[in-house]
Formats: structure tokens, sequence, C-alpha cells
């Protein structure tokens, strides 16, 4: 984990800016969440500099918002007006919360680069309510063009931590294998294909 850690340190400041050619995907993506996060309580993991909750949080009733960078924790904090978003530093594989606190959990594009993400679904599984909503957007690199590959390749060599490649197909696959039903899906143009998926608990 540290090493990864060390890369989102290293590289916070400049996050937004390197998001920015995606931004037409995350304005899908917001449109997708606000409905599912309207009036409820989010947990918001591996928010980095908080582009997402702070994009949807007119829409929640509260939203916790946690990264295991301290640096990109610090970014988020710089321009956050609203009462309603809270954040702080926390390793999403060992929560400080309570069983069945949040509606709803937002992991993004973040089940990729971390080691053993069904550990990490584990833990959301627990914090989330019986009845609570999962929104776990993620690149799934390896449906990537040649130019996909290209810059997925220059990344590696930058020292972005990517530790597991799936097709949109897999990655679905995946949540289902590890106890969640996808109720929904989409495909989003991006960089690298960007997988939404909305799901509900269920029995493996």
């Amino acid at each position: 984990m540290l090493e990864h850690k060390n890369f989102w340190d290293k590289n916070a400041g400049r996050y937004d800016r390197f998001m920015r050619k995606d931004l037409a995907a995350y304005e899908e993506m917001y449109a997708h969440i606000r409905p599912v996060v309207k009036a409820k309580t989010v947990l918001d993991l591996a928010t980095g500099t908080g582009l997402i909750a702070k994009h949807i949080v007119n829409a929640a009733a509260h939203i916790e918002a946690t990264d295991a960078s301290a640096e990109m924790i610090a970014e988020a904090k710089r321009d956050n007006h609203s009462a309603k978003l809270h954040f702080s530093v926390q390793d999403m594989f060992r929560l400080p919360y309570a069983d069945e606190s949040f509606d709803v959990v937002i992991v993004s594009n973040a089940l990729h680069i971390v080691p053993q993400p069904e550990k990490a679904l584990q833990e959301i599984k627990r914090v989330l309510k019986d009845d609570g909503v999962l929104i776990a957007p993620t690149f799934t690199h390896a449906g990537n063009s040649f130019s996909g590959m290209v810059r997925a390749f220059f990344m590696r060599m930058a020292g972005f931590p990517l530790h597991s490649k799936w097709t949109s197909k897999e990655y679905l696959r995946f949540l289902r294998q590890n106890g969640w039903a996808v109720r929904k899906s989409a495909v989003l143009k991006a960089s690298f294909p960007l997988t939404y998926a909305e799901c509900v608990k269920s029995e493996v």
C-alpha cells in the first residue's frame, strides 16, 4: 500500500489537471450518481481531491469523503465550502465506521489500483446498510484501444500503481463473484473505458 500512497501524495497537486481530459465522462457519471445519493448518507472512498464528492454534495444529505493520501485530502479541503461534506484520511481496508453506517458507498477508480480489491469490497459491505447501494465506477484498462495502451504504458513508467486489469465484462463478473448484484452498468467514453457499476448486496 505504501508505494501507491506515495505516488498519490506526490501527484496530488496535479491530479485535477490530469483528470480534465475526462470531464465529459465525469459529467455523465455525476448524472448517474445524483439521483442515487439524493437525501442519503454517503461514504466516498478513495476520494482523491474530492472531485466526485464536490459535484454531488448538493444532492446528498451528508458525505464522508476519505482517502489514504494525506496530500490528496489536503487538496480536497482547500476549496470545500459545504457543511455537508467532511474529508478525512482513512484506510479503505480498515474503516472506522460502525456496521451499516451508510446508505450509499462510492468507490470510484480505485478497485483496479489496490491490492486485494475483494477485501476492500468486504469492508464496504460491512459499512453499507443492507438495503444500501454501492457505486463503483472503474477504469477497465483491458478494454484499451491502441492509444489507450500507449497512455497506460507511460503511466506505468511514471509509477502508476495498476494492480488489476479488467475488461468491462470481467470487472462486472468480479463484482458479482464478490457478493454484489449489478443493478445498473454503463461503459463511459474516457481516456480509458470507464465502467460505471451500481450494485446492491447479494449472496455469492
